[in-house]
């Protein structure tokens, strides 16, 4: 059953919705939270950052940079290390609650397995 709406959210059809729908489809894109994830907690060089990214090619993460940067999430300093900016930092702090979920999840699911099916 769905909650009830928040007093001051817009519908999902809503013109007023375009910049959460615009934030969804840029953070939707394969990488996106990840790398913001990585750099949450400080800046990091290409290298290191691709080290951590696991399986992400060069080539992909250049590209979801290239758009954070685009979006005004990431810098790039002048020693190359990437950085979030305020506005990627706030983001980053709003994933602390997914972080938080997941653990719970992971921790339910080791407890009881048959309840990752549900």
């Amino acid at each position: 059953m769905r909650s009830a709406r928040r007093p001051g959210v817009p519908r999902r059809e809503d013109p007023a919705a375009a910049s959460a729908h615009a934030v969804m489809e840029l953070l939707g894109q394969r990488w996106m939270l990840r790398v913001i994830w990585e750099l949450e907690p400080g800046p990091l060089g290409f290298l290191e950052l691709r080290r951590r990214m696991g399986n992400c090619s060069s080539s992909m993460l250049s590209l979801r940079l290239q758009a954070l940067q685009n979006a005004g999430l990431v810098v790039k300093r002048p020693d190359k290390a990437y950085e979030l900016t305020w506005p990627g930092t706030e983001l980053g702090r709003v994933l602390e609650p997914l972080w938080d979920w997941s653990q719970r999840r992971a921790a339910d699911t080791a407890a009881d397995p048959e309840s990752a099916e549900s």
